[in-house]
């Protein structure tokens, strides 16, 4: 039997592990028939941000690393899609896979359909229906030159019939004969996964930052959105800060550099009220296993992260989103998710609601049964035995 070639391509820290589990899949039960390899752009290229993933949650290094780093949309997004070309020529995989809404997914959704390889999109199909934000662009334009269309959701699968893609197709699949399906979510399958390694690994965290088990709230800031409006920051970190004390309860900071910087830039007196509150527990960045075990022993998530939204759902803990849209809208339906911008008392009205401790919520499978990458990479061999 010959096996098929499938190149990955990652750039950002959530790809780094949404390919994790297709990795791991490919290794525990697609070995003789998949080869795997992956490219990372480079995109995010601090360690902390990318390099360590690979080290802490076992996944093997890159097969190349184009080490693009930062730049303006343009010319990052231009300088991935030349690295990537190259790759492709010299690899000619049977296969693209490529994660999420990304530039890195943009470039190689540019450079894979312009060589005619066929893509395979996971996460397709999701919308904040909102085009101002670069993520919106990347998702849109992957989805229409792909081959093979996983979407996550329901609500997402739905997108995509809206957009004209057909649910009736019928092989052979190609970019112009897209096929479209309803998966499940990658991340679910990670996140059983790494969540048991992360309490053998994690155990003492809550100790070292004086915190209790389900009595803190875990906070994360990093959309361009949130850090690059002053007036904006300064609404959601006064909340933060007023939420703590007046409710006396501890809120764990994960501050990402971006945010950090623009609080030392243009609101240094809050960031050092901030540092001085009691309730206030400001940390680097943390590493993946280190989110898994504070989304998991946490009363409650605030975020402007598409990711985190999903995890909070994996781990049955009610969320406020710190953005006007998001993609998940199955949780703002169900009521454990609640869109409250940087609007203080709407941040406030949905704070009070869910610290009430006989708050009854219901979280729904929505994201598949954790075996999601399987059923990903059997519909990828179906598509090269067709």
């Amino acid at each position: 039997m010959s096996t098929i070639k499938l190149l990955n391509i990652v750039g950002a820290r959530p790809q780094i592990i949404k390919s994790s589990a297709i990795s791991r899949a490919i290794r525990t039960g697609f070995s003789d028939r998949i080869t795997g390899l992956t490219v990372h752009t480079g995109q995010h290229y601090d360690k902390e941000l990318s390099d360590v993933f690979f080290d802490e949650l076992e996944i093997p290094m890159p097969d190349f690393n184009l080490g693009v780093g930062s730049a303006r949309h343009g010319r990052q997004t231009a300088a991935m899609i030349a690295g990537i070309e190259d790759v492709l020529i010299e690899q000619k995989p049977d296969g693209v896979l490529l994660y999420g809404d990304t530039n890195s997914t943009l470039a190689g959704a540019v450079a894979a359909s312009k060589q005619r390889f066929p893509i395979v999109h996971i996460e397709a199909g999701l919308r904040s229906f909102n085009k101002t934000m670069p993520e919106e662009i990347n998702r849109i334009m992957c989805d229409h030159v792909s081959t093979l269309l996983f979407a996550p959701t329901n609500a997402a699968f739905k997108n995509l019939m809206h957009e004209g893609f057909s649910p009736e197709n019928s092989p052979p699949y190609t970019i112009d004969n897209p096929k479209i399906y309803i998966t499940g979510d990658i991340m679910y399958d990670n996140s059983l996964y790494y969540a048991e390694m992360a309490e053998r690994k994690k155990a003492g965290l809550l100790e070292s930052l004086e915190i209790e088990r389900n009595n803190f709230v875990l906070a994360t800031i990093h959309r361009d959105i949130n850090t690059d409006d002053a007036g904006r920051l300064e609404r959601i970190m006064s909340t933060v800060k007023a939420l703590a004390e007046d409710y006396r309860i501890p809120f764990v900071i994960p501050f990402h550099p971006r945010t950090m910087k623009s609080l030392k830039s243009g609101l240094v007196s809050l960031l050092a009220d901030l540092r001085k509150s009691r309730y206030i527990r400001i940390i680097p960045p943390v590493s993946y296993l280190t989110m898994t075990y504070l989304e998991k022993n946490c009363l409650m998530i605030m975020t402007d992260s598409g990711g985190v939204q999903k995890e909070s759902h994996f781990f049955r803990k009610p969320c406020i989103v710190l953005r006007k849209e998001t993609e998940w809208i199955e949780l703002v339906t169900n009521g454990t998710v609640i869109l409250a911008d940087a609007d203080p008392a709407l941040i406030h009205q949905a704070f009070e609601g869910f610290v009430q401790p006989d708050i009854n919520l219901d979280y729904p499978g929505f994201y598949g049964d954790g075996k999601t990458s399987e059923f990903i990479l059997r519909e990828i061999l179906m598509l090269f035995e067709n």
